[in-house]
């Protein structure tokens, strides 16, 4: 269960390698989060990950996980519910994509929504229902600014983040009254190893800022949360701009 606080005494975490994740993980864990799930590819990565969580005076187990195998999620993740409640589900697996290479090659714009969306789906419902079961904890679900108007230099990855923040704002409603609490995060552009390289838009943030925002969004059991706030009212904007308008922003 949740401390008086709000922060969860055990958290499973699909992707395990995300930096986000990771820097949620040692957030809370400072502030008495005890075992520590990381779902992920079988890979020194995860285990690196794990090893690190341990130090910190962690419980941590790994558990083999691939988005892009649906079949497999309810197996996979009925195992990690089975050995006890689970308080939090954060959901922070995702690509970036390449969008040059995935507009020429379909299978490779596939392979993005696939995992953003479609692997997104079926282990949310998979968790949600364990939650439900549980009769408490909270989802939390990684989307991204890029969900709330696709722009031309992203728009396949952010489609298909669009696809998951509608998704996860229904299931909140699904739940509401259960006991379980879904949580969508908006960050914007985050540096990190995957936008590596790329053109930071305005407003970037970090991987321990969101961390930050995570732990202070469970503590008022939020149903959304940007990163950094100042989105929220920026995004406001865009959203409504005339196409071809937004066409001609240097975003």
């Amino acid at each position: 269960m949740k401390d008086a606080f709000g922060i969860p005494q055990s958290l499973l975490v699909l992707g395990g390698t995300s930096e986000i994740a990771l820097a949620t993980a040692r957030r809370l864990i400072a502030r008495r989060t005890r075992t520590v799930w990381l779902a992920g590819r079988p890979t020194p990565t995860l285990d690196g990950a794990a090893a690190e969580l341990r130090a910190l005076g962690a419980d941590v187990h790994t558990v083999p996980f691939d988005a892009l195998d649906p079949d497999s999620h309810e197996t996979v993740l009925g195992k990690v519910f089975a050995e006890g409640d689970i308080d939090m589900v954060l959901l922070a697996f995702g690509i970036l994509g390449d969008q040059a290479h995935d507009e020429r090659e379909p299978a490779a714009a596939v392979r993005v929504a696939q995992t953003n969306y479609t692997g997104a789906v079926s282990s949310a419902l998979v968790s949600a229902r364990a939650l439900q079961t549980q009769g408490h904890g909270s989802l939390v679900v990684l989307s991204s600014v890029a969900g709330e108007r696709a722009r031309r230099a992203n728009f396949i990855y952010g489609s298909s983040k669009a696809g998951l923040d509608a998704f996860a704002q229904g299931l909140g409603d699904a739940l509401h009254g259960t006991g379980a609490h879904v949580m969508v995060v908006r960050p914007g552009f985050v540096r990190s190893k995957m936008t590596a390289g790329l053109e930071e838009t305005p407003l970037a943030t970090t991987p321990e800022a969101v961390a930050t925002a995570i732990e202070l969004g469970l503590r008022r059991r939020s149903e959304t949360v940007w990163v950094p706030g100042a989105l929220r009212l920026v995004m406001s904007a865009l959203r409504h701009a005339p196409r071809a308008v937004f066409r001609r922003l240097p975003i």
